[in-house]
């Protein structure tokens, strides 16, 4: 494994969910042992290199976008993706020590297929092989060259989604799903190290008192503290 001890990490930014990329980017502060260079992808902020218009099965303004992370790391060394409506509850850097060069991504690997048909803010909730396995990746860059802008723009959501641009599945490693931990699919878990709230997060009113609500939102308060005069 490369030596690299800054923990390169982008998050999916949608215009929706403002307040829980800078939560999540706050939970990554406060645990991390190690630097980190958080990057939000901003369909704004790339729109010079990714052209796709958005899709109406797009539950968010990243769901494709997001494939951009090994091109905007020059494909060199290590990145790491996560969805915005996430928190971490240990240490990046331990999940960070997990990348294995042998590897060209690594996700937690879940095998469910959702129960509902619809989810936060009436989005359509789209059934698929490998669902949700890319929400949280590790990519090990230069091994992800056919990601580049163009690909992304262009290919279908499954064959990003379901890692067709990769030689074989042999070349996806697997990851404890404690760094993945769907809320309201798995059961209440102490130890789980991100907490994934996939089906709405507790700044959606239908979902306030779902699991680890009151840790986003204890983090919510520490993001947005103002000192006193």
């Amino acid at each position: 494994m490369k030596n690299q001890n800054t923990v390169n990490v982008f998050i999916g930014y949608d215009s929706k969910e403002v307040a829980a990329y800078h939560v999540l980017a706050q939970s990554l502060i406060k645990h991390s042992s190690l630097p980190l260079a958080i990057t939000p992808i901003a369909l704004d902020n790339v729109a010079s290199i990714f052209t796709r218009e958005r899709n109406s099965l797009q539950s968010t303004e990243f769901s494709f976008s997001r494939f951009l992370a090994p091109y905007l790391s020059n494909y060199e060394g290590w990145s790491m993706f996560m969805d915005c409506d996430m928190i971490a509850r240990r240490d990046i850097a331990e999940l960070w020590a997990l990348r294995d060069d042998q590897y060209s991504v690594m996700v937690c690997k879940h095998d469910y297929q959702p129960k509902e048909d619809v989810k936060f803010l009436g989005q359509v909730q789209t059934k698929y092989e490998k669902k949700n396995w890319s929400s949280v990746m590790l990519f090990n860059n230069e091994r992800c060259t056919a990601l580049t802008p163009e690909y992304v723009s262009t290919k279908s959501g499954l064959e990003l989604h379901q890692f067709k641009w990769l030689g074989g599945d042999d070349l996806i490693g697997g990851l404890p799903l404690k760094w993945n931990h769907l809320v309201g699919v798995y059961d209440y878990d102490p130890d789980a190290a991100i907490v994934h709230y996939t089906e709405g997060g507790p700044y959606f009113t239908d979902y306030a008192d779902c699991d680890y609500a009151d840790e986003w939102n204890a983090l919510l308060k520490e993001t947005t503290f103002v000192a006193q005069k």
